[in-house]
């Protein structure tokens, strides 16, 4: 089980980023659930392409920062995650994101903790970003070893429903390079997409993966 945390762990680092924060004209606390048939991350499933069910809890602040943790399991345990950030509007069609994570597994056997800093700039809608490694818990990995950088465009549809195209690209060592691209439609806080990952040096989490999940977001 540690081998197979541990590689998990690693693609994560070269898979791509989930976060993405706006700033919202309502300061406080949030609250939201989910639901997915599969955790996929970054391309690979962190729940051996089992169900998942997560949760956590933001703070925004109208200046553009904010703060918050989120929880899931995972193969093997839980993951929990930390993040801080700021993110703005620069005009009516760009804003930019940049902030910390910190990704925990605290009832996991092994060295899996690891974090990252990002960013994000978005353009009507498309969204680029990058996210370095800033420390790793395992001793052969250092800060600056991984970057990943991903590329996402949304498409609005009638009837409030959206397009999601994706792809991303990460590099570490010269036996860890990664590529994963999907495409996902989302309406009613339902989401069916489908993914794909090429990860040279593994084969996790290479083949093609199709989820759907429901998730609810819930002012405080």
């Amino acid at each position: 089980m540690k081998k197979t945390i541990t590689t998990i762990a690693m693609t994560s680092l070269l898979a791509a980023s989930a976060f993405s924060f706006q700033a919202s004209a309502t300061e406080g606390l949030s609250a939201n659930v989910a639901m997915t048939s599969n955790y996929l991350w970054r391309g690979v499933s962190q729940t051996g392409d089992e169900a998942a069910v997560s949760g956590g809890i933001d703070y925004e602040m109208n200046s553009g920062f904010y703060a918050g943790t989120w929880v899931s399991n995972v193969s093997g345990g839980t993951e929990l995650d930390l993040y801080a950030g700021f993110g703005a509007d620069i005009n009516d069609s760009m804003s930019y994101d940049v902030g910390f994570i910190y990704y925990a597994y605290p009832d996991i056997d092994g060295d899996t903790d690891f974090s990252e800093i990002y960013a994000s700039f978005t353009f009507t809608g498309l969204t680029v970003g990058v996210a370095v490694l800033t420390s790793a818990a395992l001793d052969d990995i250092d800060a600056g070893d991984s970057v990943y950088v991903n590329a996402d465009y949304t498409v609005t549809l009638g009837n409030d429903a959206e397009v999601n195209f994706h792809l991303g690209s990460g590099s570490g060592d010269a036996s860890y390079d990664a590529i994963d691209f999907g495409v996902s439609l989302s309406k009613d806080n339902f989401t069916f997409g489908v993914s794909k990952s090429d990860i040279d040096g593994t084969t996790n989490g290479d083949d093609v993966k199709f989820y759907v999940s429901y998730s609810v977001d819930i002012a405080l």
